[in-house]
């Protein structure tokens, strides 16, 4: 059964250590199914709340009784001055599909090759950059009001606003592998081992979640 939640369920008891093999590329590997999530939902992404936000993606959360549901998108405020998100994501090793965790850091890191849409195109981050304390956004792949965001440019729309369907790295699914540079940047500071639109995730106050889909 496949449901869509506003909020997920508690899905990290504990994080695994993990190193070393194509699918063990990411922060951790919280929690494993036997098969592929589903294809990545349509959907529109609502308008950038205010300057200093950051578009986090949905992604396909999993639990043993309702199997795979839909955990929404959301606009976060980022952690610190020249963070960018690295999203979460499913990849298939030894047998299983494994969900490895988002993270902030002042890298974008590996994230299985999946484009998620909305700058997010399966490698590196195009909805936006940072330019000393501000947060420029690329209004080709973003919603924005520019009454409410200031900091703008027409840029590339590379990664597109709605994203390809394929929802995992494996077979049948994407097959781009990490960089020497997704793997550099894995190892410097990042903080939260858990999803942005995660409400048990324990990350500083003013990044919050706000604006679903």
């Amino acid at each position: 059964m496949l449901k869509s939640r506003i909020f997920p369920v508690l899905l990290f008891a504990a994080l695994i250590t993990t190193a070393n093999t194509i699918a063990q590329i990411g922060i951790a590997v919280s929690i494993s199914a036997n098969i592929a999530p589903p294809a990545l939902p349509v959907y529109i992404q609502p308008a950038c709340p205010g300057d200093g936000y950051i578009w986090t993606p949905g992604y396909w959360a999993y639990d043993d009784i309702d199997g795979y549901y839909w955990v929404p998108g959301v606009w976060v405020m980022a952690p610190e001055i020249g963070f960018l998100w690295t999203p979460c994501w499913w990849g298939y090793s030894g047998g299983v599909y494994g969900f490895h965790q988002g993270y902030w850091g002042r890298h974008m890191g590996y994230y299985g090759g999946i484009n998620y849409g909305y700058g997010y195109s399966g490698a590196g981050y195009g909805g936006g950059k940072w330019e000393g304390k501000m947060f420029r956004y690329n209004t080709a792949v973003n919603n924005i009001n520019r009454t409410t965001v200031h900091n703008v440019y027409a840029g590339s729309a590379s990664g597109g606003n709605r994203g390809g369907r394929t929802s995992f790295n494996g077979p049948g699914g994407t097959s781009a592998r990490p960089t020497t540079g997704n793997c550099s940047h894995q190892r410097t500071t990042y903080t939260t081992h858990k999803c942005a639109n995660d409400p048990s995730a324990n990350f500083l106050k003013r990044s919050q979640p706000v604006c679903q889909s």
